[in-house]
């Protein structure tokens, strides 16, 4: 199946038009440049894919000055051959910190993952098809062995890379060992590859049909549910930004637990699980700053390790644009409101809103899932139940509230009188 941005080539028009026919090409096609822009657009939207393309920036800038070093083409503008190792090191420092940010950003992911594959619900097995299988089929009886070797593949790499980094913070350049670094940039670079390859050229890569599908054990996919509720076409936000008044708990729930407070948030809307939407927000407001910090460390020219000490600090500043784009993915879902007050684009205003004021933002994500109730992608209205207006502001979520424990209470018994007759 060709993609949008391919459409096919009825005919050329180069021909002589004294032939008095049209030379059919059936398969000769033309690339549609407005779709190609418009790809690109929505995957620069996601966060990760923007710290992965400034990443990608980066990182193809180290290696050309890197490769330029070591291969004597900068030897006529640097002359001193200790200023060249100096460099080099430098070079060193800074793509080891980036690939260090790039596993530390996909490690949480990761590690869900293999909790995924070490449960194995319904749910987590059809989840994981969709990342690691061919177009989200069935790689056959033994997938969850093929998905968890992938998966333990990706985890050998990041170890790699942690070792790698503790390599280059531990030691100096005389006194690190060749053959460890080796090692260990040897496995971070063939662990991918073989995962790749493995999932393009194996069993994950091939189409496979469940001959005779069993049913699952898991039955809440089987529970209908009787309850039929309105869906609302045009919810709006409950408060304004700084209306934080209106929910005192909320507002300092959002205030001294921002990451915890959203990844909740995030859950219970639907957007994803709960922990991995909070290490990787923990991750992207803190890791830049102590890995770009701790590698400027190292270096010793010192204009060069403030520049790289401050570039930690604005990376960890933009972490907050993970908040704006969860967002605007709620906002779409929802069909919320925006407020284009920023260059009269909707999706900027709300990673503006994150971006310098994320509490608040989040407590009015708060206070509309609260007011609100999730049902089949869209919004609808809570009944006006005793049990439902006695709820907490922050309730546990669905799959936690085996845990909580509720009160029963107490059942009256009436016992009827019986007239006894005594015996004289």
């Amino acid at each position: 199946m060709p993609t949008s941005f391919i459409k096919r080539i009825s005919s050329l028009r180069g021909m002589s038009r004294s032939s008095g026919f049209a030379f059919r090409v059936p398969f000769v096609r033309k690339i549609d440049w407005n779709s190609v822009i418009s790809e690109c657009k929505n995957w620069c939207m996601h966060p990760m894919n923007m710290a992965l393309l400034v990443w990608f920036i980066f990182v193809a800038a180290g290696v050309l000055l890197l490769l330029l070093l070591m291969t004597g083409a900068l030897n006529g503008i640097i002359t001193k051959s200790s200023l060249r190792k100096r460099w080099i090191e430098i070079t060193n420092q800074i793509l080891n910190a980036l690939f260090t940010i790039i596993c530390l950003y996909q490690h949480p992911r990761l590690c869900h993952h293999l909790m995924q594959v070490i449960r194995w619900h319904s749910t987590d097995s059809s989840e994981l098809r969709k990342i690691y299988c061919k177009n989200g089929g069935s790689a056959g009886p033994k997938e969850r062995v093929h998905v968890a070797f992938v998966i333990a593949l990706f985890h050998i790499t990041c170890i790699a890379q942690y070792i790698y980094c503790s390599l280059f913070w531990g030691f100096s350049l005389k006194r690190r060992p060749d053959w460890a670094v080796n090692l260990c940039m040897g496995i971070g670079l063939g662990a991918p590859i073989i995962a790749g390859l493995y999932m393009i050229y194996g069993p994950l890569g091939k189409k496979y049909t469940m001959p005779d599908p069993k049913l699952d054990d898991d039955l809440e996919s089987q529970v209908l549910q009787s309850d039929q509720k309105l869906i609302l076409t045009r919810p709006v936000w409950i408060g304004g930004l700084f209306n934080f008044w209106d929910d005192l708990t909320v507002a300092c729930s959002s205030l001294f637990c921002t990451c915890c407070v959203f990844g909740w948030n995030m859950e219970r809307l639907g957007f994803g699980n709960m922990y991995v939407h909070i290490f990787t927000f923990l991750l992207l407001c803190m890791a830049p700053f102590w890995v770009f910090n701790v590698s400027a460390l190292m270096i010793n020219d010192e204009a060069l390790r403030y520049s790289v000490g401050i570039t930690g600090i604005l990376l960890s500043f933009l972490g907050l644009l993970y908040g704006g784009y969860w967002r605007s993915q709620m906002r779409k879902r929802f069909g919320l409101p925006g407020n284009p007050f920023c260059c009269g684009y909707a999706g900027l205003s709300d990673f503006v809103r994150w971006l310098f004021c994320s509490p608040c933002a989040l407590a009015q994500e708060v206070r509309t899932g609260n007011f609100y109730e999730v049902e089949e992608g869209g919004l609808c209205l809570k009944g006006k139940k005793e049990e439902e207006e006695m709820k907490p502001v922050l309730a546990p979520l669905e799959r936690e509230r085996s845990a909580v424990t509720v009160p029963v209470e107490p059942v009256l018994i009436q016992i009827a009188e019986c007239g006894l007759s005594e015996k004289n």
